[in-house]
């Protein structure tokens, strides 16, 4: 794991030193072990390493034998193995056994194609000397990040913003529609940043900038869904061995390995797999309370023979550390559970550099509880839609109580006016009450409603569950599960691996039967019975908790009231109306609604405007800031 960073210019200038080395030294915490820069005319590449495979060998930039082409990488190719033996066979001589020099000889024997070979995590670039030609790549989920800005004059790229943001000169500035777009899904989506100018490469793409400066972005494949119809029995066995085969692949490494564990099925099946295979160090993480994750990770950790090591967050640890996780991020993202996984990565690092974990089962087998909605409201499908568009019209006038009201009106409402992904936080009127930028904006913007249009439009021929499914695919899962697990882990220089988001697996979760995913009256239902036997049967049928931060109640006491003096300092008064968020912490402290994922959001945003914005200078060092 690693950071890469680097620029491009059409003119063919002499690359600015200090502007590469100040990119790289920005992302030292992505990889502390070494540092290499490589500069032609008109092209510059900086790498920090982070050692997890051939420990001497590993150094980038790295080229091949006749040093026309070079790479800056950061990830994990899980197959590199059997390439680089089929790749001798093809003639081609290798200097080292990394991952890294088996994509710079298949970008030579395949070109551009060469992600077509790739299993793994990846966001890498190449620079092609004989064409002059920088050819750049993300993973097919997503799992790690890329981020690029084109000027007309430049072609700049790196693994975190603030790499970007430390070339001298660069002008930063607030993305007021991807403000709009974050107060509704907690996050940005792709391919827009919190910065204007800004772009994250999408999950499944490849961007290439020629000489003359023209960017062409392609993607090169597709979690796309197809459902066949096959024994149950079979499915389960298949699972089985898919997974076994992950997770050996994703514990390949030189360096001692672990595996968080939380009191849920996904990451207990990680870990009984990899404690199958070896002892291993798990590790988890909670809050004082009924929801207290550490107690049944700890009875689970005892089942499967692991050293665990557990830690419970006080309301302070938690408030404390949310400044440098923000700092981390880059950009804002508001799900409160990624400074949950910014402790549990610190307390993974002292004994580890490698962690598994269970991102992706959910969006895989269907494992969130909103998935079981459309099943839920089947008793009303059969209306046809203009007589469902009528009732809802009647429903809306019934009182706000009333018993019943709610799931008619979900049920009179198209999936796609109703699901935009696992999380919606402000509507649009909400949004307008909030804030103060340009006003014609609320009503020109490619709204949240457009931007899932685009998913609902591919997948017509699907069932409703498999479209919420390829929708969290697309949005949620590299907007926030994806996002958070990169940046809080590598606050800490700690790898982490996610074998549930693996290619070879996904190939058979995608021809999953819908009913055998939501059967059995719960979710991940093939996947529960696939890891019968595996896993301990306290933990086979629990509900899904995630990180759960007790944020509610943290806010209603004299928390809430030190929040909100950081939003009235943090600057955004011309942005955001400060009073609105006054009055909702009125309303969340008189018990008149639960108000406190919107208060982070607007918390969050204000914490990385005043680090990123309001106090520019701050983006050259990890933030100290604390709240007491």
């Amino acid at each position: 794991m690693c950071g890469i960073t680097g620029m491009m210019y059409f003119d063919n200038r002499d690359i600015p030193d200090a502007s590469l080395h100040a990119m790289m030294d920005v992302i030292r915490h992505r990889g502390p072990d070494d540092a290499g820069v490589w500069t032609d005319p008109g092209i510059g590449l900086g790498f920090r390493r982070l050692s997890i495979i051939d420990l001497k060998e590993g150094h980038q930039p790295l080229c091949n034998e006749d040093e026309s082409v070079w790479i800056v990488f950061n990830g994990e190719i899980y197959n590199y193995q059997p390439l680089r033996e089929k790749l001798l066979a093809q003639g081609h001589r290798f200097r080292t056994h990394t991952d890294t020099e088996v994509i710079v000889h298949l970008y030579e024997e395949y070109g551009e194609d060469c992600v077509q070979h790739l299993r793994g995590m990846f966001g890498f670039v190449i620079w092609d000397r004989a064409r002059k030609k920088l050819f750049g790549a993300r993973d097919h989920f997503g799992i790690k990040p890329f981020y690029y800005a084109h000027d007309g004059k430049r072609f700049l790229f790196a693994s975190e913003i603030k790499s970007l943001l430390a070339v001298e000169g660069f002008d930063r500035r607030l993305a007021e529609e991807s403000l709009l777009q974050y107060l509704t899904f907690q996050y940005v989506p792709e391919p827009n940043t919190m910065f204007e100018g800004i772009s994250k490469l999408p999950p499944a793409h490849t961007v290439t900038v020629t000489p003359d400066g023209k960017m062409k972005l392609h993607r090169y494949w597709d979690p796309m869904f197809a459902p066949v119809q096959r024994p149950f029995g079979e499915v389960v066995e298949e699972l089985r061995a898919k997974l076994k085969d992950s997770v050996i692949h994703h514990m390949h490494s030189d360096v001692d390995r672990g595996c968080f564990l939380s009191s849920g099925i996904d990451s207990t099946a990680i870990a009984a797999h990899m404690r199958a295979i070896e002892p291993i160090r798990t590790f988890s993480v909670g809050f004082e309370g009924a929801n207290n994750e550490t107690v049944i990770a700890k009875e689970t950790a005892a089942a499967l023979g692991t050293q665990h090591y557990a830690k419970i967050i006080t309301e302070r640890d938690f408030f404390d550390s949310v400044p440098t996780a923000v700092w981390h991020q880059d950009e804002p993202v508001a799900d409160p559970s990624a400074i949950a996984l910014y402790h549990v990565s610190q307390l993974a690092r002292e004994q580890v550099t490698v962690v598994l974990s269970g991102e992706g089962a959910d969006e895989l087998f269907g494992g969130y509880r909103i998935y079981r909605e459309p099943l839920a409201l089947r008793p009303l499908g059969w209306l046809p839609l203009p007589l469902k568009r009528l009732l809802h019209q009647v429903v809306r006038l019934l009182p706000g109580g009333l018993t019943g009201r709610n799931y008619l009106l979900r049920a009179t409402t198209p999936l796609e006016e109703r699901f935009l992904g696992n999380a919606k936080l402000f509507g649009e009127e909400a949004k307008a009450a909030l804030v103060r930028c340009d006003p014609g904006l609320l009503g020109t913007y490619r709204d949240p409603w457009k931007i899932a249009g685009q998913y609902y439009e591919k997948t017509k021929h699907l069932d409703p569950v498999t479209r919420m499914q390829y929708i969290d695919m697309n949005l949620w899962m590299p907007g926030d599960i994806l996002m958070k697990a990169d940046k809080m882990t590598m606050a800490h220089s700690l790898e982490l691996r996610v074998p549930f988001l693996d290619k070879e697996l996904f190939e058979f979760a995608r021809t999953i039967p819908t009913d055998y995913r939501l059967g059995g009256g719960t979710t991940k239902y093939v996947f529960r019975k696939a890891m019968e036997g595996i896993i301990p049967d306290f933990i086979l049928n629990r509900p899904k908790l995630g990180f759960p931060v007790p944020l509610r109640d943290w806010l209603k006491g004299p928390r809430g009231g030190e929040l909100l003096e950081q939003i009235r300092a943090s600057g955004i008064d011309h942005i955001l109306q400060i009073s609105e968020a006054e009055r909702m912490l009125q309303l969340h402290r008189n018990g008149q609604g639960d108000y406190s994922r919107l208060l982070w959001a607007v918390y969050i945003f204000a914490l990385w405007h005043s680090t990123y914005l309001q106090e520019a200078k701050g983006y050259g060092r990890e933030r100290s800031v604390t709240v007491s």
